[in-house]
């Protein structure tokens, strides 16, 4: 084991191990990347990693707890006095998710990987459930935590099939939007007239500038996470 190694705390090596993690699945993608070239990447012995972290799952888990916290963080920055509706919110934060994924083939996979994999998915549902609880309880006044979360597997499943299928001339992102919110408000019986207004009101944003600025944030955070 090198001697920056020695020198580090567990903490510090597992954010070391994060951040690095999360530089590799942008590069070369979820499935391509190997613990061992995340070790090799942030001068971890691989032995640290293990100990640390024990599967390339678990990295996934803190990635994905740190980014959905920074995706709703940046929807209310995009969004800031434009609406206080929360269910046009939650429709503008879905919509960045789909833009995100669409931005790269390899963004693609990482999220594809996080709402397919048991514990990974779980924590989604988990994160989006309190948060929904939240946001529409003036909506739904009888719901409780369990029903969200059980919604939130629906709708989980409906975006991540929504996010594996790439656009083209015929399935544009537009359509693909209108499409998934159209779909994803009829789990939460949302009316017409409000699934309309919240395809409208997504259509005024420009998602496709704001996504890579999203990324480029999140990456920033992260940066900062491990410095700090």
């Amino acid at each position: 084991m090198d001697q920056k190694t020695i020198q580090r705390t567990s903490e510090e090596n597992k954010q070391l191990v994060l951040h690095t993690a999360a530089r590799l699945f942008l590069q070369k993608g979820y499935t391509a990347t190997t613990l061992r070239q995340i070790a090799k990447e942030a001068g971890v012995n691989i032995g640290s990693v293990m100990y640390l972290y024990e599967s390339k799952e678990n990295i996934l888990c803190d990635l994905v707890s740190f980014v959905m916290g920074g995706q709703f963080a940046e929807t209310e920055r995009l969004l800031a006095g434009k609406t206080e509706d929360m269910l046009l919110f939650w429709a503008a934060e879905t919509t960045l998710q789909l833009y995100i994924a669409e931005s790269s083939e390899h963004i693609r996979e990482l999220y594809l990987a996080a709402y397919s994999h048991s514990k990974s998915s779980s924590l989604i549902y988990q994160y989006v459930a309190e948060k929904m609880q939240v946001y529409f309880k003036a909506y739904y006044p009888g719901y409780e935590f369990k029903d969200f979360y059980e919604l939130e597997i629906a709708t989980g499943g409906i975006i991540r099939g929504f996010m594996s299928v790439p656009c083209d001339m015929y399935f544009t992102m537009q359509r693909k939007v209108k499409r998934y919110l159209e779909t994803a408000f009829l789990v939460y019986k949302a009316p017409e007239q409000k699934i309309q207004e919240a395809i409208n009101f997504v259509s005024q944003i420009d998602f496709e500038a704001a996504a890579p600025q999203v990324i480029e944030h999140l990456l920033a955070a992260l940066d900062k996470h491990m410095i700090g």
